[in-house]
């Protein structure tokens, strides 16, 4: 006899805390004789549906989501006029079940569940911090942050948090970031400004400042001067000196 896999053991019986799953075992149970497994499907597929239209999802929260009171994007966590918004995250998905059930590791739906809040808040009109993200999934921060970076590195791609839309931290700026695909990953500003949720405005501005740097260091390469002249951050300075040597 096969073993049942331990990722099914472990997580299958958590899905039955969704909506769908909720009506089906609602007629498995109540009407055992009526419909069949198919059925049962069915109609519960076509109950979702005909509720979702009549109930937009603005007006609910689903199993697994979570409201939070998020960083307004347009202001700055350091700022003393800080605005929030808010906004709608899902933290827990049927799909994310469904991948452990299959045997996914945990660090693997973290990371997916990391970005997915990332960018829900972003659409919403928020920005998250790797402490907002530590409180909501009660991990240390820095733990967040190495997570968040390894999800980045693995798909090739900038998440709008705070640490990278306001240049605060010590992480690798979004600017550097869009530069880099465009510079040393040949890719259209367009594609780039889509892939990191930023306007074709904002890329070009970014561009024009990395050519500005790349002038100004051709006169002079001290940092500090560079710094001056151009009135950026020197950390952002560094990071388009460095991507330099990559033309």
């Amino acid at each position: 006899m096969n073993k049942t896999p331990d990722g099914i053991k472990r997580y299958s019986a958590a899905t039955d805390r969704f909506f769908k799953p909720v009506i089906v075992n609602f007629f498995a149970r109540e009407f055992p004789r009526s419909f069949g497994p198919l059925m049962r499907e069915k109609l519960a597929e076509e109950l979702v549906t005909l509720f979702e239209t009549l109930s937009p999802e603005t007006k609910r929260i689903k199993p697994g989501q979570i409201l939070w009171n998020a960083l307004d994007k347009r202001t700055r966590g350091d700022s003393p006029n800080r605005k929030y918004v808010p906004v709608v995250l899902s933290l827990i998905t049927e799909d994310d079940i469904d991948q452990l059930t299959k045997g996914a590791p945990m660090s693997q739906i973290t990371k997916n569940a990391i970005a997915r809040i990332i960018r829900e808040a972003f659409a919403q009109g928020g920005i998250l911090s790797s402490r907002d993200i530590g409180l909501l999934i009660l991990r240390d921060p820095t733990k967040v942050s190495a997570m968040r970076k390894e999800y980045e590195k693995e798909h090739g791609c900038s998440l709008p948090h705070t640490g990278a839309l306001h240049d605060m931290g010590s992480c690798i700026s979004h600017k550097a970031t869009m530069v880099r695909k465009v510079i040393v990953e040949k890719k259209d500003p367009a594609d780039v400004a889509r892939e990191c949720n930023h306007s074709q405005r904002a890329v070009d501005h970014y561009l024009k400042d990395y050519h500005r740097v790349k002038t100004v260091y051709q006169q002079n390469k001290d940092i500090d001067y560079i710094h001056i002249v151009t009135g950026m951050a020197k950390h952002v300075v560094k990071q388009y000196l460095e991507l330099i040597n990559y033309e």
